[in-house]
């Protein structure tokens, strides 16, 4: 879908960006310097993510394109998706995909949007192998709601945020198809029951910022279809992994050991 230049004033100034490098400085990323920025959990969420060479993958709410990237560097080969819903972020997406050698089609579009609007996009029913998505999960009431509208939508849920963007997965998934999802640790239990209706064999690792501290993520893996007991991976701290950005950690099977440190 393409991007009109009149909704990307953002594009015009280039001091409003800054370029930055991720996965050991393999992949290099354009964004602006105010509103939402990739950081840990694109990573995060690019490295817990299934996929194999030719898949189709489609990462929703992709701002400019961090996740998927991330995990089209790393995996290779996959026909990607990139969905958002700010037209100059998108255009960013665009731009960051063909800056770093990658294959990509940029999508316009709300998550939340009807079956018709994703059909018209290229995105129609049981049509993806994988879905990736970091929604907006920061809760409206206790969340001070930043004056920055990008950064607002990019990070504040509403009440029916979560499972209108899983209800849009679990329509473009095939069956047998992945979802992986970060959200907010204490709110896991919003998660799992979003996903109750068409989901299963579901994959849970806790992100801690350190040993001594509670969870402050969850990453979450569910089959489309799936029938296999919840399971509860190993966490991953981030203070122990941000220096190391080679060291693996342990991860979800088949994909023991994808994911990485997610230091910028």
């Amino acid at each position: 879908m393409p991007v009109s230049p009149m909704n990307c004033g953002l594009m015009s100034d280039p001091g409003q960006f800054t370029v930055d490098a991720f996965l050991g400085g393999q992949l290099s990323l354009r964004q602006p310097k105010s509103g939402h920025r990739a950081g840990h959990d694109a990573m995060l969420l690019a490295a817990a993510t299934p996929a194999r060479p030719g898949d189709r993958v489609v990462d929703f709410g992709a701002g400019v394109g961090a996740a998927g990237l991330a995990l089209a560097k790393r995996v290779g080969e996959i026909a990607l998706v990139l969905v958002e819903i700010d037209p100059a972020l998108a255009e960013v997406a665009r731009e960051n995909a063909a800056a770093n050698g990658l294959a990509a089609e940029v999508v316009a579009l709300d998550v939340t949007s009807e079956a018709c609007a994703f059909a018209a996009a290229g995105l129609t029913p049981d049509s993806a192998d994988v879905v990736l998505m970091n929604p907006p999960f920061n809760d409206s009431v206790r969340h001070r709601v930043s004056p920055n509208k990008a950064r607002e939508i990019a990070h504040v849920a509403g009440p029916a945020t979560l499972d209108g963007w899983i209800h849009a997965a679990r329509r473009t998934l095939r069956s047998g198809g992945a979802l992986s999802l970060i959200w907010r640790a204490e709110g896991i239990a919003e998660v799992l029951g979003a996903l109750e209706r068409g989901f299963g064999s579901l994959g849970i690792v806790p992100v801690h910022a350190d040993q001594a501290s509670p969870a402050i993520r969850v990453l979450v893996r569910a089959i489309k279809g799936g029938k296999a007991p919840t399971r509860i991976y190993p966490a991953v701290m981030l203070n122990e992994e941000s220096a190391l950005p080679k060291k693996r950690l342990a991860a979800f099977p088949p994909d023991r050991g994808a994911l990485r440190s997610a230091k910028p």
